[in-house]
This record gives C-alpha cells, sequence and structure tokens, in this order.
C-alpha cells in the first residue's frame, strides 16, 4: 500500500495564510517603529542668546504628553512678523534657546485632563496674548507672548495650555490661518475695534506688509474705501488689485499726505494703518480728516522722532497705539473671515531649516504680505 504525500489543501493554506500574517506583523511592527522614531524625533529651530541670524539652529525636542488643561499640538504653519524678527535679531532680547515665532496653526494630537474645549484631531490657531480674553489691555494681559515670554511655534510639536488656542478657521488652510493671529488681528483691532468704521469711510494703508495687506482686505470686506502708499509700482498695482481705490507712490510724491487728503474731496481719511512710525506721522497727519484716527502698529521708520502735535490737535485726530487683540477679538475675526471667504495673501512658503533665509527675505522687504513657514 503506498503513502500518500499530498500535503492536505488546507494545511497549505493555513501555512500560506500564518505567512501572509507574519509578512503584515512585520510591515506594520516596521511602521510602528518608524512612527516612534519620528515621534520621538521632532525638531524645533532654537535661537541662541543674544540673537542674530546666524544663532538659529535645529534641535531634536522630545514631546510632553499634556497635564491638567493641557493640549498637544502638531504645528503645520507659522508666519512671520516684525516682532519675531525684532526677536531673532535681538532687538527684542530673549532667554537663551528660545523658540521664536507667535503665530503657530496645527492639530491637536492630544489632550489633558480637564480639556473640554478640544478634542484630537480638532485644528487649532494660537493666539498671540493667551492672558487677554476680552476687554481693555492691560498689563497682565500683555505677558505670555509665544516666542517672546515663552517658547513659540517653530516647533512641529507643542504643549500648552488649552487656553493658549482658538479654533482655526474653516475656510482656510495652515499656512493661511498662521498669518491670522498677528498681522490679521492687528488689523481687526484698528478697523473694527478702535475705530467704529462704516461702509464708505477712507483708510489709508501704508506698504504691502503682512499687516497693511491684510487691512486692506478687511476694510474692503467691510465696504470701506482704500487709499494705499508703497515705493514700487508694481506693488501699487497689486494694492489696486485687492481693492485699493487710488494708489500714491511716496517716493514720488514726497507730500502723499496733502494728496490722499485730496482724492477723499477734502474730506481726509477716517483711519490711517500707520505701520512707518514717527517718520510718516507728519503726512499720515495731514492725511487725516478731523476727529479720525491713526492706529499706529509699527515703528519702521524709527522708534522715536517728532510729532507735529498740534496738527493732530487741531484736527481732533487721534494717535492709538495697537499691539495685536484679545481672545474674543480673535474669535470675532475668525467669524468674519468664515463670513467672506477672505483668503491671506501669501507671498511665499519656506521649510523650518529654512527660518534664518525666511527672514532675510523678510529683510529684504521685496515680500507683498505674508511669508510662512510649513512645518
Amino acid at each position: 500500500m503506498g503513502v500518500d504525500t499530498a500535503v492536505p489543501i488546507k494545511l497549505v493554506l493555513s501555512i500560506e495564510s500564518l505567512a501572509e500574517r507574519s509578512r503584515l506583523w512585520a510591515v506594520s511592527l516596521y511602521t510602528a517603529r518608524s512612527d516612534i522614531e519620528e515621534y520621538l524625533s521632532m525638531h524645533a529651530m532654537k535661537l541662541d542668546a543674544p540673537g542674530g541670524l546666524d544663532q538659529l539652529h535645529l534641535a531634536e525636542i522630545e514631546p510632553r504628553a499634556p497635564g491638567f488643561g493641557e493640549i498637544q499640538v502638531d504645528i503645520k504653519a507659522t508666519s512671520l512678523n516684525f516682532h519675531d524678527y525684532a526677536v531673532v535679531t535681538g532687538l527684542i532680547p530673549a532667554d537663551d534657546g528660545r523658540i521664536p515665532m507667535s503665530d503657530g496653526a496645527g492639530v491637536v494630537t492630544a489632550v489633558g485632563v480637564g480639556v473640554t474645549a478640544f478634542a484630537e484631531g480638532d485644528r487649532v490657531l494660537s493666539y498671540f496674548f493667551p492672558n487677554w480674553a476680552a476687554g481693555r489691555p492691560t498689563l497682565p494681559n500683555l505677558l505670555g507672548v509665544p516666542g517672546d515670554h515663552v517658547d513659540g511655534f517653530a516647533a512641529q510639536t507643542v504643549t500648552m495650555p488649552a487656553s493658549a488656542f482658538s479654533r482655526m478657521p474653516v475656510n482656510l488652510d495652515f499656512d493661511a490661518a498662521s498669518t491670522l493671529s498677528c498681522a490679521g488681528l492687528t488689523a481687526w483691532r484698528a478697523l473694527v475695534v478702535e475705530t467704529a468704521l462704516k461702509p464708505g469711510d477712507w483708510v489709508l494703508v501704508q506698504g504691502s506688509g503682512g499687516v497693511s495687506v491684510v487691512a486692506l482686505q478687511m476694510a474692503r470686506m467691510m465696504g470701506c474705501r482704500v487709499i494705499a502708499t508703497s515705493s514700487s509700482d508694481a506693488k501699487l498695482e497689486r494694492l489696486g488689485g485687492l481693492g485699493a481705490e487710488h494708489l500714491i507712490n511716496y517716493k514720488t510724491h514726497a507730500n502723499w499726505g496733502e494728496q490722499a487728503f485730496e482724492l477723499t474731496g477734502g474730506a481726509g481719511v477716517d483711519l490711517v494703518v500707520e505701520v512707518g512710525g514717527p517718520g510718516n506721522l507728519p503726512q499720515s497727519i495731514s492725511a487725516l480728516a478731523v476727529d479720525g484716527c491713526i492706529s499706529l502698529i509699527g515703528v519702521l521708520t524709527g522708534w522715536s522722532g517728532e510729532v507735529p502735535t498740534a496738527a493732530l490737535m487741531t484736527k481732533n485726530g487721534r494717535l492709538s497705539g495697537i499691539t495685536v487683540g484679545s481672545q474674543e477679538d480673535q474669535a470675532n475675526m475668525i467669524a468674519a473671515v468664515e463670513a467672506h471667504d477672505m483668503q491671506p495673501v501669501i507671498d511665499k512658503t519656506y521649510s523650518l531649516a529654512e527660518l534664518a533665509d525666511a527672514f532675510r527675505y523678510q529683510e529684504s522687504q521685496q515680500h507683498f504680505g505674508k511669508i510662512c513657514v510649513s512645518l
């Protein structure tokens, strides 16, 4: 009697199934290990004291699990502001090893005990002032600025109090959203909070940087009429494309304030979004309407200078210093951005490793709108 050496079909299938399961298990293990290694090798850009673009360097960071009231966020984008430039170049002193950047947009990856406002997977946007909930600014409100007083968002992951974040606008991607928490909110406060502008009012914006461009967009969104100034005819053309009704090259028109006043029919502008500071103020006052407001949000022409106070007084004008805004202001701004589907203007996007190059591009003043860093 011969011996049947054939392997039963069921046994063959079982062996093949076991082999396939082993292969899949090995692949899963490798993938899990890769994920863990990637998780454990998160990076941040750190700044060595006393500052300078050559003092920025990439460093590995270890993610920290959120504690009570905290959330962990994978940062997807940040954007450059003059405040960030002042920190990294040492104009604003920061602790050795500080992680810069005040803007951050990302995804919640873990929530700590006691957190009810957010869940894993939520898209969030940072606050410039995490301690300023609402109302008028006070000194305690203005402390705790990310990237300055505490570590900021030039990091692939952060763990912070949930109160340091708002929801992200649903109509924006991460890069676009990251432009709002400083530049966008500064413009919003100047246009909406500090001055009760109404459709048809005149707004003057200066240049083509992040605040000026978004202020133009928001002013048009509100039905205001806009005069824009720049030293570049090419940039003026782009500002016109965004809705500026009148364009003035301040290099070829030294008395641009007087020209702006005449362009309004002799009424003057109701609001000047002032980014230049002392060097611009005489012309800005010249452009101003009676009972108008100059929102001082930048000092690009210098830290101090002479101001024609008699001219400002004669016009019953107001000179209002502005540094960003409150959490309530941010919530209102986000609602408006969503309702009008406003899309911030982004000039260039860099990687985290290219942060110093991004600041060099900002230094060149060639940009139009915002410069972003994608993480």
